[in-house]
């Protein structure tokens, strides 16, 4: 079996800096893989601590948004989301703002699990595969 092992990581000034041994996202094997996002301002590098779970949730999406773009692709490109919750009982608002970015075609699998602690005291964070651009 030839396995093509090639990977290239993906970066953009539009979403936030990793802010450690990790990339924005890295294309391998005809995939996306996108690294979790919290709601970290790219512009100021600040997260909206005070910020409720849906203004979060927009920031979170905004931020994948721009990885994605920056790989050519879209949230239609996206095959599988995962959404982690501070609060399991946030799912219904988080999961509105997530329905708004995948109106239409295949929605991707998805799982939402609620985390012990997500980073920086996060409320959401999601991570995401999608296909590849050529």
């Amino acid at each position: 079996m030839n396995m093509n092992t090639s990977k290239q990581a993906i970066s953009t000034e539009l979403a936030p800096a990793a802010v450690g041994a990790y990339s924005q996202a890295v294309r391998a094997g005809g995939f996306l893989f996108l690294s979790g996002q919290v709601a970290i301002d790219p512009e100021t590098g600040q997260f909206m601590a005070d910020a409720d779970v849906e203004a979060q949730a927009r920031r979170v999406m905004r931020n994948l948004q721009a990885v994605l773009e920056a790989a050519g692709c879209s949230f239609d490109s996206v095959v599988k989301a995962t959404i982690f919750l501070g609060d399991i009982r946030d799912f219904q608002k988080v999961n509105t703002i997530y329905g708004e970015y995948f109106q239409e075609g295949v929605q991707p699998a998805r799982a939402a699990v609620q985390a012990g602690k997500l980073p920086l005291g996060a409320k959401v964070e999601i991570e995401m595969i999608a296909l590849a651009a050529d």
